[in-house]
Order: C-alpha cells, then sequence, then structure tokens
C-alpha cells in the first residue's frame, strides 16, 4: 500500500478516534448548525421599544398612535411631554426610537395640507434602527393613505400617484437579518473548525515526538485529503441539509458549489497545514483560532461592506481563505451565481492554494519520512 493511501486512511482513523478532533470536526459542525441559527429563527426584530412625543393630542394623533403600537416590529414603552425627555431615554437605553407628533397635526390635514411627523431611531445599533425606521414608516404611510379620505370631504378627491411602486425582495425573499448572516457564518464555523482540528492533530503529534514534523510529499498529501474530505463534507452539509431545515435561500448553482467549496476547502486545508505547523501543543490552537474568528467574519466584508474599509485592510484580507471563500459560497448558493460570475474568487481560492501549499510544504516538507500516526 503507497504511502499516499496509508496516510489517508491513518488521517481519517486520527480524525475518527481522537476525542478533541471528534468534537471539533465533526460535533462542533453539527451542533453550531442548530444552536447558531436557533437566535435568528424568527428572522426579524421585534417588540422593539419606542417612545412617542404627543403634541396634538387629537383624535387623529391618538388614531396614529393605535396603528403604531399595533406593530410587530415596535411597541411603545413611553409617551414623555417633551422631547428632550425622549432624547434622554433614547440615551439611556430605554428606547430604539422616537415618534414626535407636533402640534396642529389634525386641523393642517383636515385643511388640506401636509401633516409633519418626526422619527428618529438609535443609530448605536444600525440593525435595530432600521427595523424602528423601516416600520413605523411603512405604518405611516398607510396612515397618510387613508387620512386622504378625509381630505376628499373639503379638497376633492385626490389623483392617484402616477407611478406605484412595488418591491420585492430578490435573493433574501424574508428580508431577515438570519438569512443575511448566518450561510456565511456557516462557511467560517468549517473553516474554523478546520483549522482547529487540524492544529489539534498536529499538535498532539508533535508534543508526543517531542520535534518538529516533518513528512514526506506523499504521506503529506494524505493528510491533506484526508482533512479536505471531512472539510468538505461539512461544508455541503452546511449549504443543504442546514440551510433547508432552516429555512434559508439556498440551491442556487449546485454544481459550482462543489467546484467553489473543493476549492475553499482545499486552500483551507493548505492555510491550516502552514498554521498548525506553528502550534507546539493541542491547546495552542484553541487559542489562536477562536481568537480569530471574529475579525475574520468582519474582514470577509459581507456584513460591512468593503469600499467603508481601509484598502490596505481589504487587500489584506484577500489573503485569508475566508475572505473569498465565504462571499464566493454565499453568491453560489444563495444568489444563484454563475461560474463566470465568480471566476475572480475562483482564481483567488487557486491562487491561494498554491501559495499555503507550497508554505505547508516548506514548513512540513519531510528530511525523512514520518507517519502521522
Amino acid at each position: 500500500m503507497s504511502r499516499f493511501t496509508t496516510s489517508l486512511r491513518q488521517t481519517l482513523r486520527a480524525v475518527l478516534t481522537d476525542r478533541y478532533a471528534v468534537v471539533l470536526m465533526i460535533g462542533a459542525v453539527v451542533l453550531y448548525s442548530f444552536f447558531y441559527p436557533a437566535a435568528y429563527r424568527h428572522q426579524v426584530a421585534s417588540n422593539l421599544p419606542i417612545v412617542v412625543v404627543d403634541h396634538d393630542q387629537s383624535a387623529t394623533s391618538r388614531e396614529l398612535l393605535r396603528r403604531v403600537d399595533a406593530l410587530r416590529t415596535v411597541r411603545i414603552v413611553a409617551q414623555p411631554a417633551t422631547l428632550d425627555q425622549a432624547r434622554h431615554a433614547l440615551e439611556r437605553g430605554e428606547a430604539e426610537g422616537i415618534l414626535l407628533i407636533p402640534a396642529q397635526l389634525e386641523r393642517d390635514i383636515l385643511r388640506g395640507g401636509a401633516g409633519h411627523l418626526v422619527l428618529m431611531g438609535n443609530g448605536a445599533y444600525l440593525g435595530r434602527a432600521s427595523w424602528v425606521l423601516g416600520g413605523v414608516a411603512e405604518a405611516l404611510t398607510a396612515f397618510a393613505r387613508e387620512t386622504a379620505v378625509s381630505q376628499a370631504a373639503f379638497m376633492g378627491a385626490p389623483q392617484p400617484p402616477p407611478i406605484t411602486l412595488v418591491q420585492r425582495p430578490l435573493f433574501n425573499t424574508l428580508e431577515g437579518y438570519g438569512s443575511a448572516i448566518v450561510p456565511g457564518v456557516a462557511e467560517l464555523i468549517v473553516h474554523q473548525t478546520l483549522l482547529m482540528g487540524i492544529g489539534v492533530l498536529l499538535g498532539t503529534r508533535r508534543l508526543a515526538l517531542g520535534r518538529r514534523l516533518r513528512f514526506d510529499l506523499p504521506t503529506l498529501a494524505g493528510m491533506a485529503l484526508g482533512f479536505g474530505i471531512i472539510g468538505l463534507l461539512g461544508l455541503l452539509y452546511y449549504a443543504g441539509f442546514t440551510a433547508w431545515v432552516q429555512d434559508y435561500p439556498r440551491g442556487g448553482n449546485p454544481l459550482g458549489q462543489v467546484l467553489g467549496g473543493t476549492l475553499f476547502i482545499a486552500a483551507t486545508v493548505a492555510f491550516g497545514l502552514f498554521v498548525g505547523s506553528f502550534f507546539a501543543t493541542r491547546e495552542r490552537a484553541f487559542q489562536v483560532v477562536i481568537a480569530c474568528s471574529i475579525p475574520l467574519f468582519f474582514l470577509a466584508n459581507l456584513s460591512w461592506p468593503a469600499v467603508t474599509s481601509p484598502p490596505a485592510l481589504v487587500a489584506l484580507a484577500h489573503l485569508l481563505p475566508t475572505t473569498t471563500g465565504i462571499n464566493l459560497m454565499v453568491r453560489l448558493n444563495q444568489m444563484d451565481a454563475r461560474l463566470g460570475e465568480v471566476s475572480h474568487e475562483l482564481w483567488t481560492l487557486a491562487a491561494l492554494l498554491v501559495l499555503y501549499g507550497a508554505l505547508a510544504v516548506w514548513r512540513l516538507g519531510a528530511r525523512g519520512r514520518t507517519p502521522l500516526a
């Protein structure tokens, strides 16, 4: 039996028999597929507190408040007498938004004029502010259409708008936070658990031998393929089964996902072998990889646009497999991108595979034969 085949079998056996490796590379992937999306199962924010300053105190303003309080997105928690009191409640974190109803709102509407409302959100939390402003604005718009009936009694029937805008989301059909974030985090989970698993196995072997690890090329290639099989199965598990169970957008380009996912996992394995070669103990893999998880996600620019990031940081981020891999898999699975539309990402991952593969061979390349187990 060739050294390549022997190394592949030993790597798979090591993953399945090492308690820490099983928990990291298999158990954590399955656990996170149910645990992490649970926080976003409602997809949209609800019951966000707002305060209302009603200077009109009319039947119209009371009807408006009844409509707003009936929204699922927000709930009215207080009605302070002044705008300063409302602003202090916002600053103390007691509310996410302020609705100001000026005096004489009802009189202006009944006279055929334009009533003015002021809506403010807490910009410290952009996601919450967006839901507050969007939800309340929708209720105000619906209320404004109904007031046109009252105005018609005095001014005549208003003319219908020449254009009606109908908005339909293309990919994130629920317009939910979970559908926007969880698919990208899934790729990061697979990446990080794979890195930790590689680091744990290499660190364990190095600690047992008491020296730096060295492998010949067939043995190293067998190790890489073994890790790659585990990682690819985890990635496809998230892209297929988990997305189906959690009802996230999925199934855009299955063949593209296999090709892109294979390149992503291959680059991740090469990166993991290179980085793992520096771990003298298995515990070091946990410390380093876990600490880097959040920075890696933000560097992927999935939740933060790249145009607002420093150019040098964006360029540096492309040296990480996660930056390209996360965006590639989201575009293929959620956005139905074709291979020609993601060719740049595919070539980038191929380049990273070559780069980190060469570095891994440099760090772990054999000067003698040393089997994994």
